[in-house]
């Protein structure tokens, strides 16, 4: 039995700051020290980074490994960690495992399955009409990471919820304190999501809000009601925002923007962006309820495992087929057919009412920026002149 290999003086948490077209060394160093390696965690100890795809796959459906924060290492700080809640304190999609998790997902899955996302295909082309719209009126020039990439997924997901869309702005606002440093500002973030997902609820509620209340297991409390929506609204945002503005700033490079709508060019252009840029770098943090051995390393009960998703979807020597952008296994993105459904709505709109948009500065000189911890990369700015 051997260890797996330690990376010392790699930070694969630390914020950075890179150009779009640069590639990420960390990644690189990741996955050439091995399938399964040892860094340093943010809340202390180490931590266990998956880098290779077989391997990933197994741990993400391995019922020795949980998502509870429960099990995470003894003297973790949740805040320095990311963690939510635990799964006994706060249940969730992200936080419970096996039956519970099983029921929980059959209440979520068929308000967001194939058909009935699909249904929805005119009204998510015609919000991302009106929102681009907006923004181009009076305008030569707009930046659409400040004024499109987070309202746009939240427009979609109030109006589906049933939550009155005059609230766009205070979600955008608690949305973007979740990730503030001031103490206390992540809580006061959730609560306001949480306050704010109450608007679905009410008794002549038509949206996707009140049909998950009717749907949830009968022992939910509406507090824990209340935060599934949260983590509908806060998980759907930061899923698209983050792929939104990449896949415009791509589309616009290239010229694939202009001409007729294809579609099987749309899904091509959406899935390389999602695979060389995808929202979340990491998984959430799971971790071994008992020793447990995975790549001929035994692993000590509580330990916190990733896979690493950008590296993995990026490794050259990689086999064709499904990538780990959404994850796999149980804890697969349930919203995974939305997110596709607004990035393919963007790229349809900008090709039929915005063919002559253009970015006001050069492809080479965008940014990526990522906070660090758990958390993607985005555009700082993507500054676009949408009718050219």
């Amino acid at each position: 039995m051997r260890n797996a290999p330690y990376l010392d003086g790699i930070d694969p948490f630390a914020a950075t700051v890179r150009g779009l077209t640069e590639p990420d060394p960390v990644r690189a160093a990741l996955r050439a020290a091995g399938p399964l390696v040892q860094v340093d965690a943010p809340a202390g100890g180490r931590a266990w980074i998956v880098t290779d795809d077989a391997l990933a796959r197994e741990v993400l459906t391995d019922p020795r490994i949980t998502k509870d924060p429960a099990f995470a290492p003894p003297g973790w700080d949740r805040d320095t960690a990311g963690l939510e809640q635990t799964a006994a304190a706060q249940p969730s999609l992200t936080t419970l495992d096996g039956p519970e998790h099983t029921a929980l997902r059959r209440a979520h899955a068929p308000l967001l399955n194939a058909q009935r996302i699909r249904a929805q295909s005119g009204r998510v082309h015609t919000l991302a009409r009106q929102l681009l719209t907006e923004l181009a009126t009076g305008r030569t020039t707009v930046d659409l990471m400040a004024g499109f990439t987070t309202r746009y997924p939240l427009t979609v997901l109030l109006d589906l919820l049933g939550i009155p869309l005059d609230r766009v702005d205070q979600a955008a606002d608690s949305c973007r304190q979740m990730f503030g440093t001031e103490p206390g500002a992540q809580g006061r973030a959730i609560a306001a999501l949480t306050e704010l997902a109450a608007a679905g609820l009410g008794e002549d509620g038509r949206g996707l809000a009140a049909e998950l209340r009717d749907r949830v297991p009968a022992h939910t409390s509406p507090d824990q009601l209340r935060y599934h929506l949260f983590g509908l609204i806060f998980a759907g945002q930061l899923t698209t925002d983050a792929a939104l503005g990449v896949l415009i700033a791509r589309a616009l490079a290239t010229g694939r923007h202009r001409g007729t709508v294809d579609r099987a060019d749309t899904d091509a252009l959406i899935r390389e962006t999602l695979r060389q840029h995808p929202p979340a770098p990491f998984t959430l943090w799971r971790f071994t309820t008992a020793e447990t051995e995975f790549a001929g390393t035994r692993l000590p009960a509580r330990a916190p495992v990733l896979v690493d998703i950008q590296g993995i979807s990026n490794d050259p020597a990689r086999s064709p087929g499904p990538d780990l952008v959404f994850g796999a296994g149980p804890h697969f993105c349930i919203g995974a057919q939305l997110a596709h459904l607004e990035l393919h709505a963007v790229a349809a709109v900008l090709r039929t009412d915005f063919p002559d948009a253009r970015l006001t500065v050069p492809f080479t000189e965008l940014r990526l920026t990522g906070i660090g911890g758990l958390q993607g990369s985005r555009l700082t700015a993507l500054p676009v002149a949408l009718h050219g």
